[in-house]
């Protein structure tokens, strides 16, 4: 069965990318990315982001695209699939044949958050990101690469006390290593420990984004994260169902703001720093689907409610690094990203 072609990012999104980074799109005036592990929700703002900014400025970039799947993309993203400067090449990010030539830069993601995986393949979760990871700076090592973004998470810090407000990028947390629930968390925490590694060897400049909850167009609505699913449910028409009494805390930044965050941290970040990615404007899942609610008029519907043993879970990032060091911030509200991410969906043919 082919895949649903989907609707491009909304254009003023993308002009004001373009915009926004200005004349630091200029570090990528005549280069050649590699891009593996970047096809989903981040692959899509990096890439139309890109594209919008080769066009507009006549960057004379090239990008290659790892995938798996090179027809089931060009059928889902024919308007990036088809750019001339997009070439796309077959393989998996384990062990894939390096593509003909050499790069100056690398944007790896390894993988995505999985609860399938993460619970029912653990081990499969782990091999994909550290073999994966491996091979992707071994093909890099040999093909040139001087510049890499490592796409990283904020779970590599393990549970966030409830006491403490935002995880800096000082914290020495960590996951359960005897928990085979933590895969995805251990094997982020292990790939920035082989970028580590092969920066020192190699003299690559590497940086490192941990990347923490998001909102936008392009996000899959069928997965297990709160914020898309909770569009799904008001897209259909409601009831907004909260699978917990809504007491958690999280962030979420805007897909923009991510494209703008993940690409100033590559050509202007520090080589071997990591930088927490995502908003540290905090909401409870329970205000996060009163917001949807108000925004559709539909009714919110929470789990029944249970006697708390334990405070609620927390995830929200210090960000203060991105801030001070490569002047990045937050330019769309909560609100606004919630409204545009519908006005999106509700544009394309799945609504």
């Amino acid at each position: 069965m082919g895949h649903q072609p989907s609707l491009p990012l909304p254009p003023e999104d993308l002009q004001d990318l373009v915009y926004r980074l200005g004349d630091r799109w200029e570090g990528l005036r005549g280069a050649r990315l590699l891009l593996t592990g970047c096809t989903g929700f981040f692959g899509a703002w990096l890439l139309e982001s890109l594209l919008a900014a080769v066009d507009v400025r006549g960057l004379d970039t090239r990008v290659v695209i790892l995938t798996r799947d090179p027809l089931g993309f060009t059928q889902r993203m024919p308007h990036v699939a088809r750019h001339a400067a997009v070439q796309m090449h077959q393989g998996d990010v384990r062990d894939f044949d390096p593509p003909v030539g050499t790069f100056t830069h690398l944007l790896h993601g390894a993988t995505t958050p999985s609860a399938v995986l993460t619970t029912g393949q653990p081990r499969l979760m782990l091999d994909t990101i550290l073999r994966g990871t491996e091979h992707a700076l071994a093909v890099a090592v040999a093909q040139g690469v001087r510049d890499a973004l490592f796409i990283s998470s904020g779970a590599i810090y393990g549970s966030q006390p409830w006491d403490l407000s935002a995880l800096s990028e000082d914290h020495r947390f960590a996951p359960d290593p005897s928990d085979p629930g933590a895969s995805y968390a251990l094997g982020k925490r292990l790939a920035e420990h082989l970028c580590a590694i092969t920066a020192q060897e190699s003299g690559m400049r590497i940086r490192v984004a941990r990347c923490f909850s998001f909102l936008g167009p392009q996000q899959a609505l069928d997965g297990h994260l709160a914020a898309p699913s909770f569009l799904n449910d008001a897209l259909g028409g409601g009831p907004i169902r909260v699978q917990s009494d809504g007491r958690a805390v999280r962030s979420w930044l805007y897909g923009k703001d991510l494209a703008w965050w993940l690409w100033t941290i590559l050509l202007e970040g520090r080589p071997g720093r990591a930088y927490n990615v995502g908003s540290d404007d905090a909401r409870s899942i329970g205000d996060l689907a009163g917001l949807v609610s108000r925004a559709t008029g539909t009714e919110v519907k929470l789990a029944e409610s249970t006697l708390a043993t334990r405070p609620p879970h927390r995830y929200v990032p210090d960000v203060s690094r991105a801030k001070n060091e490569v002047g990045l911030g937050v330019s769309v509200s909560l609100e606004a990203a919630i409204q545009r991410t519908l006005d999106w969906h509700r544009s394309s043919a799945c609504f």
